[in-house]
């Protein structure tokens, strides 16, 4: 199987994770994390992650790629300035010729696919991530997060009522 690159978009922080199946087992391949400089303008951040998932899909060439659907923030200024950065993210991974299949998954559904609750808290995940992954520490919490995305649509194919119950935020 082709690798899944999972995308956790920010615009501070796009956490990503590269994984494949093996054996009927996901397999870890890669993970990371893009951290613009916080401190530059929004359109140089957007850039940043623009190049680096694009780099990220030349060096993995998934042939799927999951991403964290957005949900509805309290402070609107945060919900667009994430919109942008998932665009960027979406539009780099859409940019190559070797167009992948895009799904997303709402932060809900990916808890659910990790702990089996929609609520659970973001150390959980991390440790869940490690654990299916057998790795020995648990990544940073924004590649965790972008590789329980893409674990999230690997379970999809075994248990798709599991993932599909987590609809919503």
């Amino acid at each position: 199987m082709s690798p899944v690159l999972g995308l956790d978009p920010g615009s501070r922080r796009t956490g990503y994770g590269v994984i494949e199946k093996r054996r009927g087992a996901p397999h870890f391949l890669a993970c990371g994390v893009i951290g613009p400089d916080v401190r530059a303008p929004l359109p140089e951040r957007l850039g940043v992650i623009y190049r680096e998932v694009r780099a990220v899909m030349r060096q993995w060439e998934p042939a799927e790629v999951a991403i964290e659907s957005s949900f509805v923030h309290r402070n609107i200024r945060s919900a667009l300035v994430l919109g942008q950065a998932r665009g960027a993210a979406l539009a780099a991974v859409m940019g190559e010729t070797r167009q992948p299949r895009v799904v997303e998954y709402s932060p809900r559904q990916v808890k659910l696919s990790m702990t089996a609750f929609g609520g659970a808290e973001k150390a959980q995940v991390q440790k869940m991530v490690a654990l299916i992954l057998r790795l020995g520490e648990p990544p940073a919490e924004d590649a965790a997060d972008a590789l329980a995305v893409a674990l999230c649509h690997l379970f999809r194919d075994r248990n798709p009522g599991m993932v599909a119950a987590g609809g919503g935020p």
